[in-house]
């Protein structure tokens, strides 16, 4: 390719000489006069006649080699265009399958974020609903106390065994507190479970000052009347803990009434009633959890203390008796080494006995003599 170009420009110059002598061939002649330049312009005319000859046919050579040069030019630019078209597609191909599946993969992500934005929609929309029953839940005395009861059902029976509690238990003065957990040397705590949300309520909703004031003087006075009651029903000295909970089912309610009614709390905690929230509820529900484990670990204490006392007693008894049995074994071996010397002694007289001889009158001297030796020796 880089050839193409030069050849180009050769060609262009042979056109040219070629033209100029033409151009010459073709001027008018002027008469000569003179034979010898008659001649001459004879020989030159016949080497112009040479030159445009050799003109033609190298314009002719040069016109085929600038259809091959422009051939081949053709076929390599048709080539490489052909190699970029390939690597073009095949680049655009990849590009078009890339684009394909990130549309797909945006598709299916924005599909979740669709699907995620319906269930938070439909969550709002229950939360909506669950906020309005609950509302309407609280706004009943009786449902609240439901309400409120089982919140504190659901708390004690998650932190403390079957048989640390009861519900609705009956004191011995004929009151029946929401709930009742049994601590061991302790007393029973009562937890009640019937906060006076109403007057709460009216405050939260108060509009205006005198509302606001109106609704102030009635959570003093509910919340007020509820202690005393707490106060006077449940705390009864030999059976019950000295101070009651007050359970409240909603934190924030728990926040507003310690924040904005000090002196509800500060009565509160001298009539020895305190207030909690469900969490502090669980706290306080934890730490009874630790004070019936640390008694039930002091009772195990005792019962290992008792039961070690009788092992030493076995302890004691049992070395007693192998001391005894130590004594019996040691007769038995003298006794033992007793009759090893009996016997010893048996068989030396029995030997003495063969050695005598019974025949004649001898003999039955010697036998009286040895028996009479044997009676002497025993």
């Amino acid at each position: 390719m880089a050839e193409t170009p030069l050849l180009i420009g050769l060609g262009v110059l042979l056109l040219l000489g070629l033209a100029a002598v033409i151009a010459l061939l073709l001027r008018p002649r002027a008469p000569v006069a003179d034979p010898a330049a008659e001649q001459r312009l004879v020989a030159l005319n016949s080497r112009l006649d040479g030159m445009a000859s050799w003109l033609q046919s190298a314009h002719g050579q040069l016109q085929q080699t600038m259809q091959t040069s422009q051939g081949q030019f053709q076929q390599t630019v048709n080539q490489r265009l052909d190699a970029v078209t390939a690597r073009l597609g095949e680049s655009l191909t990849a590009s078009t399958n890339t684009t394909a599946e990130h549309l797909q993969n945006l598709h299916t992500r924005l599909a979740v974020i669709d699907n995620a934005q319906k269930n938070i929609a439909e969550l709002a929309t229950q939360v909506t609903m669950h906020v309005g029953s609950l509302n309407n839940i609280l706004a009943n005395k009786q449902t609240r106390g439901a309400f409120g009861q089982g919140q504190l059902e659901a708390i004690v029976m998650d932190l403390l065994p079957k048989g640390a509690y009861e519900f609705q238990y009956t004191l011995t003065n004929k009151t029946r507190p929401d709930c009742v957990i049994f601590v061991p040397e302790a007393g029973h705590l009562i937890i009640d479970a019937k906060f006076p949300l109403e007057a709460m309520t009216a405050w939260r909703d108060a509009s205006t000052e005198d509302d606001r004031k109106l609704a102030v003087q009635r959570v003093k006075q509910d919340i007020g009347k509820h202690i005393a009651d707490i106060a006077d029903k449940y705390l009864i000295p030999g059976e019950t803990q000295d101070v009651a909970l007050m359970f409240i089912p909603s934190e924030s309610m728990y926040a507003d009434v310690y924040e904005s009614f000090d002196d509800i709390v500060q009565r509160a905690r001298r009539a020895r009633v305190m207030i909690v929230s469900p969490n502090m509820a669980v706290l306080a529900i934890q730490l009874v959890r630790q004070m019936r484990k640390d008694a039930q670990m002091r009772e195990a204490v005792d019962q290992i203390r008792f039961e070690i006392g009788h092992m030493m007693k076995d302890v004691g008894l049992l070395g007693e008796r192998v001391r005894k049995l130590q004594g019996h074994f040691g007769q038995t071996t003298k006794d033992m080494d007793d009759i090893l010397t009996s016997a010893g002694r048996i068989e030396k007289r029995a030997g003495r006995i063969e050695g005598l001889d019974f025949e004649g009158e001898a003999g039955v001297e010697a036998i009286d003599t040895t028996v009479r030796k044997l009676g002497a020796a025993e």
